[in-house]
């Protein structure tokens, strides 16, 4: 077995609340389901494998593409029923990939976190002007990006005096750097900060901008971005 699966599933206890998903040791091995169903009586839950939890995972309950696993939209009325922590790692992986190696590399002494100025200075061709985004927009950018309302690890890199993500606001999943999310964010508002603007008022026919239609004004992103600039904007230096 894994180091990181190994610890982890010695952190479950009965129970574990795992970002949207709860575990519970079972007679043979671990059950999972969404923790919004956990008093739901399993016969109303549809039984499904690691192939349809995948594509369970990939899709909100309306319907849309979910570009970011750890965003609080996860489908609820499933369960899975697995024999063994390998099954359980596998599970999980389709659900928040990556997120148990992160939970264990995030216990060491010195968790490896990449630093937004650290993270972009590594940047090359269209990405490249992400650092060039001073600290009050930088801080602004990932503290809408990383919002509760979008994602729910708990970001544990920081930019500015921007500080890490409150753990009572968030899952134990960690985020060690900035995703490609997050780096794409960075790109459109660092434009928007250069007063380039590509981006039209949606079709209101068409329904709400896309998660990751950071071009579109009215993407919810973007108007946490000017209320976290401003915010931030009005705090007070440490």
């Amino acid at each position: 077995m894994n180091p990181d699966i190994e610890a982890f599933v010695a952190a479950i206890g009965e129970e574990l609340v795992f970002c949207q998903a709860i575990i519970r040791r079972a007679p043979r091995g671990f059950s999972l389901r969404h923790d919004a169903d956990r008093d739901t009586p399993a016969d109303r839950l549809r039984l499904v494998d690691s192939k349809a939890l995948r594509a369970l995972a990939n899709f909100t309950e309306p319907g849309a593409f979910r570009p970011l696993k750890s965003a609080p939209n996860l489908p609820r009325g499933w369960r899975a029923e697995l024999r063994n922590p390998d099954e359980l790692s596998l599970a999980l992986n389709v659900l928040y990939p990556g997120a148990v190696a992160d939970w264990f590399a995030a216990r060491a002494p010195s968790p490896p976190i990449t630093h937004y100025r650290e993270f972009t200075a590594r940047q090359s061709g269209m990405y490249r002007i992400t650092a060039t985004l001073p600290d009050l927009p930088a801080s602004a950018a990932a503290a809408a990006c990383c919002h509760e309302e979008f994602c729910l690890k708990r970001r544990l890199w920081t930019v500015g005096a921007l500080p890490c993500d409150d753990p009572a606001r968030k899952s134990a999943i960690p985020c060690l750097e900035p995703c490609a999310v997050m780096l794409e964010f960075a790109r459109r508002i660092a434009r928007l900060e250069q007063g380039v603007n590509t981006g039209e008022p949606s079709d209101e026919a068409a329904g709400p901008a896309a998660e990751c239609d950071f071009n579109s004004p009215e993407n919810p992103r973007r108007l946490r971005f000017l209320l976290e600039k401003q915010r931030l904007a009005a705090t007070p230096p440490a």
